[in-house]
């Protein structure tokens, strides 16, 4: 465990009208523990757990890549600043880390190459081999098998959006040994019900105000696929009577 609390400086928040300032659970939840080596964030789109995510991450001093800029109709000048406005406690001092989104992945998977043009010894850190030439799946896998063995504080979000689900699988199977081994802490934003059933993890939903903690039987994502799911052998066992 790197971090154990973070607390929202909601008496100094610049603004209560735009996004992410103006969002309930961000002004009612005066702080989030993180007592487990993997902590899950879950809600609907818009409910702020990737917003949050990058808060933290900037505010422990991880860099986020940028992704190309595009041309925007309106600009929130608060958009990236809930940041300067949560206070984070660590167990034993600062440790670096990384972060970690789908959109990004490509640009930093194109720039390893270019480092490891004028430095081959660079790929070791990343499985090996070129990240490019392998599938988005398979390179996801390379990166994440490398990079979470280093100790650090890990930040994803949304990390299912280019894995199958048996790479999901591998991914929870990776989350949960790295996390008991002790270096490595991660906090994830997803919606995957897979990744949402990492054993011993916490869970926050951001879909109640303030952002509680909940089980994963729980979850409106396990209740939605669990239904589908019965749903589905009930079709099954109807059609295969009729035929």
């Amino acid at each position: 465990m790197h971090i154990r609390k973070i607390h929202f400086l909601v008496d100094d928040y610049p603004t209560d009208s735009y996004y992410p300032f103006n969002l309930s659970r961000f002004r009612e939840t005066p702080a989030l523990e993180f007592r487990a080596p993997v902590t899950l964030f879950v809600g609907e789109n818009g409910s702020g757990k990737s917003t949050l995510l990058r808060a933290i991450t900037r505010r422990c001093g991880i860099h986020i890549w940028k992704t190309i800029e595009t041309t925007r109709y309106e600009i929130n000048p608060y958009e990236e600043l809930l940041g300067h406005f949560i206070e984070v406690d660590w167990v034993n001092g600062y440790v670096p880390g990384a972060f970690f989104s789908s959109e990004m992945f490509h640009d930093f998977a194109r720039n390893l190459d270019e480092w490891a043009a004028a430095d081959p010894g660079t790929l070791k850190y990343f499985g090996g081999k070129s990240l490019m030439t392998q599938s988005h799946g398979q390179s996801l896998m390379s990166y994440f098998q490398a990079r979470y063995r280093i100790e650090g504080l890990y930040l994803l979000d949304e990390p299912e959006t280019a894995l199958s689900p048996r790479s999901q699988l591998a991914m929870l199977d990776l989350l949960e040994r790295e996390g008991k081994a002790g270096h490595a802490q991660f906090i994830i934003a997803t919606h995957s019900p897979i990744l949402l059933a990492c054993p011993g993890a916490t869970i926050y939903t951001f879909d109640r105000v303030p952002i509680q903690e909940v089980a994963y039987r729980d979850t409106d994502h396990y209740r939605l696929y669990r239904d589908f799911m019965k749903k589905m052998e009930r079709k099954l066992e109807t059609d295969e009577k009729r035929g």
